[in-house]
């Protein structure tokens, strides 16, 4: 039986990982780390509610088998790129580096399509250097995934994405820009299941259309 950690578990693609993992009798126990409750009761759940400010009141309960990563936020609800960047890039890390300290052997990331730690555009920059410094942390199984625009029920209204997923659906039709078509929420949570109970060795990165192939 296994352990799971769980951050970003009230996101589009963390809530649709936690009931993966609920309905999934090889995992015994999931410990959630979140600002707010997932509002969810099971007795497989062991929640909580952290500052992650506060990484030395809670680095030592990082521990389990696996370590699902997946925080996340937008400009426009962070309010800058600072706070952004600390979201997306230093709470992340700062749990990859508490789970690698405390020998959690696999870990499983949302990244981002074109991310690179030399791109000229911030997000794709932030998400390349998170992509590359948990890589050298000494985890036994590392897998990376990078999906296109995530489309599914959000708490929060996203009028951007809504729109750019609409004139990808219209593409993509016509059999344009198949690389960077919507995928959903659920799809990239079953992928990153998937990769956790494979547990190759060595560091994993799935672009769009191996995170398709994974989540089968």
């Amino acid at each position: 039986m296994k352990t799971a950690i769980i951050i970003g578990a009230t996101g589009l693609v963390g809530n649709q990982l936690l009931h993966l993992l609920l309905h999934d009798d090889r995992f015994s126990k999931l410990l959630v780390f979140v600002r707010r409750s997932t509002g969810i009761q099971h007795e497989k759940i062991e929640e909580h509610i952290i500052n992650f400010d506060r990484p030395a009141e809670w680095m030592h309960l990082v521990k389990g088998d696996v370590l699902f990563s997946a925080l996340g936020t937008t400009l426009k609800q962070a309010g800058s790129k600072d706070k952004q960047y600390t979201i997306d890039y230093t709470y992340q890390y700062q749990f990859a580096q508490a789970a690698a300290q405390n020998q959690v052997p696999t870990y499983v990331l949302i990244s981002a399509a074109s991310s690179s730690p030399d791109s000229k555009i911030f997000y794709s920059r932030m998400k390349g250097e998170l992509e590359r410094d948990v890589k050298a942390l000494p985890f036994k199984h590392i897998t990376i995934i990078q999906p296109g625009l995530l489309h599914g029920d959000r708490q929060e209204e996203r009028f951007g994405e809504q729109l750019a997923y609409k004139v990808l659906n219209v593409v993509n039709a016509i059999g344009l820009f198949k690389q960077y078509r919507p995928i959903s929420g659920k799809t990239v949570a079953m992928a990153m299941h998937n990769a956790a109970l494979q547990s190759k060795p060595g560091v994993h990165t799935h672009t769009l259309a191996q995170v398709f192939d994974l989540a089968k």
